[in-house]
């Protein structure tokens, strides 16, 4: 809290503490008389247990006969790939990347208690890899090697390399459609033309909508900094038509009001978990899994596919720190790779339809030097 860090970041943290808080308790083990086993016994407990399951608020305190059954049949099963999309959905398992970050918040929340001698702590139940020679080889070679040889969490899964996926033109036009007032549309239009986060954008005051410089004002979420986002004429317009609408309705009206409110009473500015609902009602009709912040990801793909926008000035639109964050982006696809595979396929099975070239006659080495009086040898 005193280095001015989101909220979520020390909810996060605390999250990962109560899990193991919770391991603690249920053991009967002093969090300050954790043993290096304890916390090994941990790591292989969260890659094989179950995550808690939580119940829809119409169905808490049912039996389960008693839900219907398309409420219980109407979602994939969990970790299998989306048939739309591709993309697999929420599993019953921890996934890798809770893992890592547990991992590394009780690190270092061991870590701070050693160096301060809380309690009876000796050790870090969690303790880094041990690798010969990463001192010597981080202390002379450059910056890039330092790096990749970084010493890591013992218990620290191995993370799997995400690559961003981009929703296609007809499927987000279907989705669009499937949007239910102004508000959701005019939100859509802007998420998808200036690459803001989703509670960025939901930041916004109704002063902040500039359309004489078609921008918008958003607070960044790591800086907290004010900046203005070029957005296209489409957004503007479904900006106005929301507004019209939602002032004859009493929405409070000012510069300094919230640019976003919920479409019905009472007025309250709109909020994340909001969004995201609207969001996914309108992915149902489709039966796809993408989230807002694939959004920000097709942005990005878009911009990045104009060859007259140069990458420093999309790292500035999307308010990265450094340029290479971008390089994620130079990898393809899952769409590019199968789309390229049967292209792939197709020019193959053109080729073993066309008919064989003809052989073009040739004539007789022998019968030349006969003919032009030359010697055979």
């Amino acid at each position: 809290m005193a280095r001015d860090s989101s909220p979520l970041t020390p909810r996060s943290y605390g999250m990962d503490l109560l899990r193991w808080w919770r391991y603690l308790w249920a053991l009967g083990i002093e969090w300050d008389r954790a043993t290096r086993e304890d916390a090994r016994d941990f790591t292989m407990w969260m890659r094989l247990a179950d995550k808690p399951v939580r119940v829809h608020w119409r169905h808490r305190g049912k039996d389960p006969a008693e839900i219907p059954v398309r409420a219980r049949t109407s979602r994939p099963a969990p970790g299998t790939p989306n048939p739309v999309t591709g993309k697999p959905t929420v599993g019953k398992k921890y996934a890798p990347t809770t893992r890592a970050h547990c991992e590394t918040v009780l690190r270092t929340f061991y870590d701070f208690h050693l160096e301060n001698n809380t309690g009876s702590l000796l050790v870090n139940p969690f303790p880094l890899v041990r690798k010969r020679g990463s001192a010597r080889t981080e202390g002379r070679d450059s910056g890039e090697k330092k790096s990749r040889n970084q010493r890591t969490g013992l218990y620290r899964p191995t993370l799997p390399k995400r690559i961003p996926r981009r929703i296609p033109e007809e499927k987000y036009t279907e989705v669009f459609a499937g949007l239910r007032s102004h508000r959701d549309r005019a939100l859509l239009a802007f998420w998808i033309a200036t690459g803001a986060r989703a509670e960025e954008l939901l930041t916004s005051r109704q002063g902040q909508a500039i359309v004489g410089q078609q921008t918008i004002g958003v607070i960044r979420k790591g800086t907290r900094e004010y900046q203005e986002l070029p957005a296209n004429p489409d957004a503007f317009v479904w900006l106005r038509l929301y507004q019209e609408e939602a002032w004859k309705k009493g929405v409070p009206r000012g510069r300094a009001q919230p640019l976003w409110w919920t479409l019905r009473r009472p007025w309250r500015p709109l909020e994340y978990d909001a969004a995201r609902m609207m969001f996914n009602r309108a992915n149902e009709l489709l039966g796809a899994n993408w989230t807002l912040h694939d959004l920000r990801h097709t942005a990005t793909f878009l911009m990045l596919d104009d060859p007259d926008m140069p990458p420093v000035y999309v790292q500035h639109i999307l308010g990265h720190k450094c340029l290479s964050t971008l390089d994620i982006y130079n990898r393809p696809t899952r769409d590019d790779v199968i789309t390229a595979g049967l292209a792939h396929h197709a020019r193959q099975e053109r080729r073993r339809e066309e008919p064989p070239a003809p052989v073009e006659p040739a004539y007789n080495p022998d019968s030349l030097s006969i003919l032009f009086g030359r010697n055979p040898s």
